[in-house]
């Protein structure tokens, strides 16, 4: 599977950045829970485990949570690959606005 590494500098902390991200994940669920399935979500410490399903393809990876950096290491199938920059740009808009 392709990997899809991205990261975001912020200045607000790890926990800080960390209640952010997770209010936003619930945001994000309550809005649009109905388009996925097969959810996985767990925190340990500061990095966030996650899978889920949409639109048939199957999506994993996790987030660390660090003092001034924030980390997503996933992966996607090759059949979504045609839209993985559309999947870079929102997540890079969504991210940078919720570290802002």
């Amino acid at each position: 599977m392709p990997a899809l590494k991205m990261s975001f500098s912020h200045q607000l902390g790890r926990q800080t950045a960390q209640e952010r991200l997770q209010t936003r994940l619930e945001k994000l669920l309550d809005r649009y829970g109905s388009q996925v399935s097969n959810l996985r979500q767990s925190w340990t410490d500061n990095v966030l485990d996650f899978g889920f399903t949409t639109y048939g393809f199957g999506i994993q990876g996790n987030v660390t949570v660090e003092e001034n950096e924030v980390r997503l290491d996933g992966q996607i199938p090759f059949a979504a690959m045609m839209f993985k920059g559309k999947i870079e740009q929102a997540l890079r808009e969504q991210i940078t606005k919720v570290l802002a």
